[in-house]
């Protein structure tokens, strides 16, 4: 705009002393002066009334120029000087007219330019209004989800003791193989995790706090494959494991458990018959964002980061749905094989770890989900 005004200053400059040789040299043609509106119109579109009022005195001094050039006839002079009061009436006419145009077009632009604003500003806050509605709907959701949740535990306990008590015994019964004692290992495993989960949900509305420890990572995922591998079996979709040794994560390693489980499970999913899922586990430096959200376990002096890496060769997602993923109830699974809050509650529970939860996913190319927690590459000296 700066640039804008300079060009047309310069135009009107450069017009205005064109029309001032013209008076000079032809003092009683007086239609020459009426050449003085073209830099008049074009100072008005600067929307300057200071620069205007100075260019239209220039204008009229210029214009009685002739006055000042010997008269013959003193009726010439007289017909001289009406017609040059003419020429300013007109110019003084125009003047006026033109920064009386520019301002009222100054106030349209302004009053759209507010508008506009205004419009932006309502926008915004419908959006956010949107939000805060979803935002209630899935507390109102969430709420009456822990209230239903609270009572089927309750009743879902005794038959869980009773199938507790049950395994105890089965596993006491001689002949039984070491692949046989393994698998009723697992399922003894995993009653007490049930029974666990349930105590919590009764003790409180809330998850329990993480009591994160130095923990191994094959011994976080070993007992996760162990216990997915017949699912996985039984679909026809391989699932392997790639953990180096050594490897420490800082971690409660029953919700880590719970998350990876989780992960398994939708990948299991999203994967057809003669597909692929890997479960890996990776060190690397941490960034400083990353030390500072470890920093919430209380430990400030950690520097290293331990991947787990849950990938699938399966159907894959679109990014609006990888966007969503994380919402309380949005699940992409049919009616009955899902309740959407399996993403949600292991990203809180990664989140409570000082640690990071993220999805990539390409439709038919398959989905990754990388777990990031503070970890050692080796044995800790202090814990």
């Amino acid at each position: 705009m700066k640039s804008r005004n300079q060009l047309v200053l310069g135009i009107a400059a450069v017009l205005f002393l064109i029309v001032t040789v013209m008076e000079w040299m032809f003092p009683l043609n007086v239609v020459g002066a009426f050449g003085f509106v073209l830099p008049i119109l074009l100072v008005a579109t600067v929307r300057n009334r200071r620069l205007m009022v100075s260019t239209l005195a220039l204008c009229m001094l210029v214009t009685f120029i002739g006055l000042f050039q010997p008269a013959k006839k003193k009726e010439r002079f007289t017909t001289v000087v009406f017609n040059r009061i003419m020429v300013v009436c007109v110019l003084a006419g125009v003047a006026y007219i033109g920064v009386t145009w520019e301002e009222r077009k100054a106030r349209e632009e302004a009053a759209r330019a507010a508008l506009a604003t205004q419009t932006e500003h309502l926008l915004l806050a419908n959006t956010q209004l949107v939000e805060l509605k979803d935002t209630l709907a899935r507390s109102e959701r969430l709420a009456a989800v822990g209230q239903l949740v609270a009572s089927v535990a309750h009743e879902v306990g005794t038959p869980l003791h009773s199938i507790g008590w049950h395994v105890e015994a089965l596993a006491e019964e001689p002949g039984l193989t070491s692949e046989m004692k393994k698998r009723i290992g697992i399922i003894d495993e995993q009653l007490n995790r049930v029974v666990r989960i349930i105590q919590d949900l009764l003790s409180s509305t809330r998850q329990r706090k993480p009591e994160p420890t130095w923990y191994p990572a094959e011994r976080l995922i070993e007992p996760v494959v162990a216990l997915m591998e017949p699912g996985y079996h039984a679909k026809g979709v391989a699932l392997q494991a790639e953990v180096a040794p050594s490897m420490l994560v800082w971690a409660d390693a029953e919700k880590i458990h719970q998350v990876l489980v989780n992960l398994l499970t939708n990948a299991l999913a999203a994967t057809g018959a003669g597909g692929h899922v890997t479960v890996s586990a990776a060190t690397r430096s941490a960034s400083t964002e990353e030390r500072e959200r470890a920093s919430c376990t209380g430990r400030t002096d950690l520097d290293t980061i331990v991947t787990l890496v849950v990938s699938d060769s399966g159907c894959g997602m679109p990014r609006e749905d990888v966007e969503r993923a994380f919402q309380p109830f949005f699940t992409t699974k049919v009616i009955g094989k899902g309740t959407g809050l399996g993403l949600f509650l292991s990203r809180e529970a990664v989140l409570a770890h000082g640690g990071q939860l993220t999805l990539e996913s390409e439709v038919g190319r398959g989905t990754t989900a990388t777990v990031v927690l503070p970890g050692l590459p080796e044995n800790p000296t202090a814990s």
